[in-house]
């Protein structure tokens, strides 16, 4: 290849890099005080820009009650846990660097439980809020009236034993 002719991948300067989008979403312990979880999402995000991350869209942690029970190991015992502080940060880094970002998430003794992906292009354009999302869920309730509630019925099985040449036979 000459001098002059070479791939646009070759072109490029030394000091270009490569960033990729990634989104962070995790569950901080609930116990945690609740002053301290801002402290706690602070770090998280000042970590990933000191490992060459560039911060973009974020959702800073609520706490709400979980779905199911997580269970962690915190200081040699089993913990259950119901609720969490709930919170996402999206970021731009370097693919070389997720190793780095998932090993300083897991290090973190606040973190209950987190999840790192790759974000598309379509989803790195269409961010979900999820605390708003969940605010403005719509629990239907119905109240009945007394007669329309249906009462418990008691269900009584009679067997009748028969015996016929020898044999004993249930019938119900």
């Amino acid at each position: 290849m000459s001098e002059t002719n070479m791939p646009a991948v070759e072109a490029a300067s030394g000091d270009e890099r490569e960033l990729v989008a990634y989104e962070l979403a995790f569950h901080v312990l609930p116990t945690i005080a609740e002053g301290e979880v801002a402290t706690v999402f602070d770090r998280i995000k000042a970590d990933i820009t000191k490992m060459g991350g560039e911060l973009g869209v974020d959702e800073a942690p609520a706490r709400f009650d979980l779905a199911f029970e997580i269970d962690k190991v915190l200081e040699g015992r089993n913990r259950k846990f119901t609720s969490a502080y709930f919170g996402w940060v999206r970021f731009s880094i370097e693919p070389s660097k997720i190793a780095e970002v998932t090993e300083m998430v897991e290090g973190s003794k606040e973190i209950l439980r987190h999840l790192l992906i790759r974000l598309s292009k379509v989803e790195e354009a269409n961010p979900f809020l999820f605390h708003p999302a969940i605010a403005d869920r719509v629990v239907e309730t119905i109240t009945l009236e007394a007669e329309e509630v249906v009462p418990e019925v008691e269900v009584v099985v009679e067997a009748k034993i028969e015996e016929d040449g020898g044999e004993v036979k249930e019938v119900v």
